[in-house]
């Protein structure tokens, strides 16, 4: 992986420029520009709607930690549900997408989404959260590995490094979504809010789902063979293995802050700074608003700067946001830093997944994405125990740890070139 600036986006140039195979007839064959405009903009659609799902669910867990009588320990526990349920999906999904194709994956994945949200506020105790939680996280992790598929193809195909753009969308439902329910924390149940994402998500779900279904994803050579052609997943062998893996870890250690912040972001604004409920759940939303910002001008930054730069710069400046948020006096100054953490995390996850799937397809993404979004189900509960230790300021300062070792683990790939052969 390069870090120098020159040539318009200098380490993806060996990803994009490699030959692409007409298959007539076939899913996967070359598709008209109009198509790839349409296809960006359903694939839009749904990384937008999976942020504002996302942030309905967790702006309401204050609530449903009351509801549930759960201690910090018992909500770390349950959130575990989320964890196992989408690190399990998330090492199918590659499968799925190998046989069915990633964007019937997508839909399917989409609306269980949509339907699944509905369940966390019809729990009463911290085992029946759990467990509910389970078909959430399966279904999270079902949408976020197959529409993550279909958007490295689509990079493929248009040829630029666009993937930040898919991910900003993700984060500006996050930031709808945690806004809108900041605006009806007070006055509607979690359990009718939720179910009114759910009608949200379904009708969404219904509008763009169609689109995806009719055009199939463009052909790469890890979709030349067709949905149905290659149900077992390859094995990814040597240094592909090895390069795909070092951006899955530095995907979980960006991811681990998304997760932190989304889940105890809040609770850390309400409880430690004594901020109203209306601004605490603000504070995710300034955090998306932020990493939205950064996601849009995302592409922009990798062609001038390359991915080493943009990985570096990026960790570096969420690390010293995230010291400021945990550790800030008073609730300005860590809605400051959750910000500055927002901006500096926007593009690392994207560039880390584009990256594995540019070099293995599906599986890749499937690998990548498990560790990544394992980081962001795995950090909050672990975030929960060591505020049950020490303090949820203290916990928070993880955060800041781990987007440091992403920028120290960017820079120490920068030598690392796509393999010729595998």
């Amino acid at each position: 992986m390069s870090g120098s600036a020159s040539g318009p986006y200098p380490d993806f140039v060996p990803l994009l420029n490699k030959p692409r195979t007409a298959v007539p007839g076939r899913p996967g064959a070359p598709i008209a520009s109009p198509s790839l405009s349409r296809l960006r903009t359903a694939l839009t659609v749904f990384f937008a709607l999976d942020g504002f799902l996302f942030a309905g669910w967790v702006v309401r867990i204050p609530a449903i930690k009351e509801q549930t009588g759960s201690s910090a320990s018992d909500l770390g526990l349950a959130l575990l549900g989320v964890s196992a349920g989408a690190v399990v999906t998330m090492t199918l999904t590659g499968r799925l997408c190998r046989r069915y194709g990633s964007h019937p994956v997508t839909v399917v994945s989409g609306a269980l989404m949509s339907l699944s949200i509905a369940l966390p506020p019809l729990t009463h105790s911290p085992l029946a959260l759990g467990l509910v939680l389970l078909v959430f996280g399966a279904a999270y992790g079902g949408v976020n590995v197959a529409m993550n598929s279909a958007a490295v193809d689509l990079v493929a195909a248009m040829r630029r490094p666009v993937m930040p753009s898919f991910h900003a969308a993700f984060s500006l439902g996050g930031m709808i979504g945690a806004g809108l329910g900041g605006l009806v924390a007070g006055g509607l149940s979690p359990t009718a809010h939720l179910i009114a994402l759910t009608a949200i998500g379904l009708l969404v779900t219904a509008a763009a789902g169609p689109v995806l279904l009719r055009h199939p994803a463009p052909v790469t050579e890890h979709t030349a063979k067709g949905p149905g052609k290659d149900p077992a997943p390859r094995r990814l062998k040597g240094r592909t293995r090895r390069i795909v893996v070092v951006f899955g870890v530095i995907a979980l250690c960006t991811a681990y802050g998304e997760g932190a912040m989304a889940d105890w972001g809040a609770l850390h604004l309400e409880q430690d700074l004594h901020a109203h409920a209306g601004i605490a759940a603000a504070g995710y939303s300034l955090f998306a608003l932020a990493m939205t910002a950064g996601r849009l001008s995302g592409t922009a930054l990798l062609e001038r700067l390359g991915q080493t730069r943009t990985l570096v710069a990026g960790g570096t400046t969420a690390a010293a946001g995230m010291l400021l948020g945990a550790l800030a006096p008073t609730v300005w100054l860590a809605l400051l830093g959750f910000a500055v953490t927002g901006l500096g995390l926007a593009n690392i996850f994207p560039v880390a997944v584009a990256r594995a799937g540019a070099l293995a397809g599906p599986g890749g993404v499937a690998a990548a994405s498990t560790l990544g979004y394992g980081g962001m189900l795995l950090g909050p509960p672990a975030i929960g125990f060591l505020a049950d230790w020490f303090s949820l300021p203290v916990a928070l300062t993880t955060v800041a740890a781990l987007a440091g070792g992403a920028a120290l683990i960017g820079y120490s790939a920068r030598r690392m070139s796509v393999p010729q052969g595998r």
